[in-house]
């Protein structure tokens, strides 16, 4: 006897719930060959302000967390991301038109990348922070601390990488994320932020908003309750407004990126979204 197969609805990730968007739009996700995939929400300016109101909620449990536990929250991505490898690969395989080992390679990269940031979780501080030397009885340290709420909009060219190479630098420093995926390739978007879900991730700390990054980015770049924004899947919005937006509200800025591998793996990435603070102590002078 056949079956009707259940189709999957996909939401956006607001505080670690699964709304539709409160105007109600969707739009058509059409495969690689110009078949219907799946209709997807239509995030409006409303969705992008309650996702900075949770990932706002949620920064301060976030970054007051241990860069030990955020190293453990991160690589148990990897681990969930790893045991639904074969629904990614397919749904590249039907999104990109990629073949299955290229799919298979995008999933793979993506995973090791989680695992990479979650490695940098309890050693950046040490690299980038530094006791400083000061002539008189005084100790001169200087840390590293997250920046706070990081909007991203993630490369447009793919379904997976570009999402996770944008996103995991943001969270390794304590920060809480706003991210507009790609337009083109928003299923993978909303099944990571499945895998989000199901992790230990705190609700708030990720939010996906899907739909088009040309209405949702410039409210996110004049947003007074975001500290900084990364346009690194902007190249093609006019991000010389965004970061005249960006600059009137006194945000951190990166500018786009284009490749095959924008947002490569880097400690930059990590340390473009944190906020050096120095602190004096004095010594004992027995």
């Amino acid at each position: 006897m056949s079956r009707l197969a259940v189709p999957k609805t996909y939401k956006l990730y607001i505080g670690g719930a699964f709304p539709r968007s409160e105007s109600g739009r969707t739009y058509e996700v059409l495969s690689a060959s110009g078949g219907f995939l799946a209709n997807a929400a239509k995030a409006s300016r409303k969705d992008a302000r309650d996702a900075v109101v949770a990932a706002r909620a949620a920064v301060g449990g976030w970054a007051g967390a241990t860069a030990y536990n955020r190293g453990q929250v991160l690589y148990r991505i990897a681990e969930l991301l790893e045991g639904r490898r074969a629904q990614f690969v397919a749904e590249i395989e039907d999104a990109e038109g990629a073949t299955r080992a290229a799919a298979s390679a995008q999933v793979d990269e993506a995973i090791d990348r989680w695992v990479w940031y979650a490695g940098w979780a309890d050693k950046f501080a040490q690299v980038t922070g530094n006791a400083n030397p000061v002539a008189g009885p005084y100790f001169n340290i200087s840390v590293p601390e997250p920046t706070g709420v990081v909007a991203i909009v993630a490369p447009q060219d793919t379904s997976l990488l570009g999402l996770v190479s944008a996103v995991a630098p943001a969270l390794v420093a304590g920060n809480a994320v706003v991210v507009v995926a790609s337009e083109r390739f928003p299923l993978s978007a909303i099944s990571l932020a499945e895998v989000l879900a199901t992790s230990d991730v705190p609700k708030g700390v990720v939010n996906v908003l899907t739909g088009s990054p040309a209405e949702i980015t410039p409210w996110l770049a004049s947003h007074a309750d975001v500290n900084a924004i990364d346009l690194v899947g902007a190249s093609a919005l006019d991000w010389v407004d965004l970061e005249i937006s960006a600059a009137d509200t006194l945000k951190r800025v990166l500018r786009p990126e284009q490749g095959p591998d924008a947002a490569a793996p880097a400690l930059g990435r990590i340390t473009a979204f944190t906020e050096t603070k120095t602190v004096w102590h004095t010594k004992s002078m027995r």
